[in-house]
């Protein structure tokens, strides 16, 4: 039973860390939303604003990697 749980233990907080990252990003796109002076979604749908598709696409994956680091 001991090792059921041992095996179990991780994919457990996977989805955990998982979630939360989730979480965190969605909150960074409201809170960035929120504090900037145009419409990020009107720039980045309508307008096709490329470079702030980039910005995003940096800071999500320097999200990630900081969540990546605190399960390791």
């Amino acid at each position: 039973m001991h090792e059921i749980n041992e095996f179990l233990k991780w994919p457990i907080w996977t989805v955990v860390y998982s979630i939360i990252g989730i979480l965190i990003m969605f909150l960074f796109i409201v809170l960035a939303e929120k504090f900037t002076s145009f419409s990020i979604k009107k720039e980045i749908i309508e307008d096709e604003n490329v470079a702030l598709w980039v910005m995003f696409g940096c800071l999500f994956i320097a999200i990630a990697i900081i969540i990546a680091a605190s399960i390791v």
